[in-house]
């Protein structure tokens, strides 16, 4: 249903079209699709958040939300910020938004043990199938950029203390491979270092000022 629905709403954003508040139920109930179906579609929720920044009057939370936890599904990139900075302070400081962003700013800096802790706690989460997958995605990039080798209990922990049988998965995915007993090899970062050539390019027009000056 939510590809057959993202076809349709692709028609309907084209043209002036794409911010006619007439528009808005179909789109807030593709949002919806989305959460139920674990799909995506960052051009479809930043267009619902454009519209509540033109008619404040039609602002849902509840829709809110969940275009920005399903913004979260989608680190690294960078659609969270996108989408927050089409909800205005005020409603940024509605309690449901402000738990989600307490989540991204415990993702962004890497508390992964405390992240884990607080979403059992959150309410804002119902619904949104396949959240914690994409995060644990998300965690196995940071990890794969950052160590070399990490204990199996520090990576279950990370995962949010993830089975033996679910880390597993996540090193035959990402081609990770047991070392020492309870170590895991990542990765040799310093093999990921790409160096980087820099060429100045200075005609003789532009310090041909200079060496007349330092010559007086």
């Amino acid at each position: 249903m939510a590809e057959n629905m993202r076809r349709s709403v692709s028609n309907l954003m084209r043209g002036i079209d794409r911010y006619n508040p007439e528009n808005l139920g179909t789109l807030e109930r593709y949002v919806e699709l989305q959460s139920k179906e674990n799909a995506y579609d960052l051009e479809a929720n930043l267009a619902v958040l454009k519209l509540y920044q033109f008619n404040p009057m039609y602002f849902q939370l509840n829709v809110s939300a969940q275009i920005l936890l399903k913004a979260l599904t989608n680190l690294p990139h960078t659609d969270f910020v996108l989408c927050k900075c089409l909800i205005d302070d005020v409603h940024q400081g509605e309690d449901q938004i402000m738990k989600v962003l307490y989540l991204h700013d415990l993702l962004e800096t890497c508390q992964f043990r405390k992240f884990w802790v607080s979403v059992p706690q959150s309410e804002v989460l119902m619904g949104i199938v396949g959240f914690e997958e994409s995060i644990r995605k998300y965690i196995c990039h940071v990890v794969g950029i950052t160590y070399q080798h990490i204990d199996k209990s520090v990576l279950s922990e990370l995962l949010g203390d993830a089975s033996d049988d679910e880390i597993k998965m996540w090193m035959n995915k990402y081609g990770w491979t047991p070392k020492d007993g309870e170590k895991i090899f990542i990765a040799n970062q310093e093999e990921n270092v790409k160096p980087k050539n820099i060429t100045e390019k200075i005609d003789f027009e532009s310090v041909a000022g200079i060496l007349a000056t330092s010559a007086q």
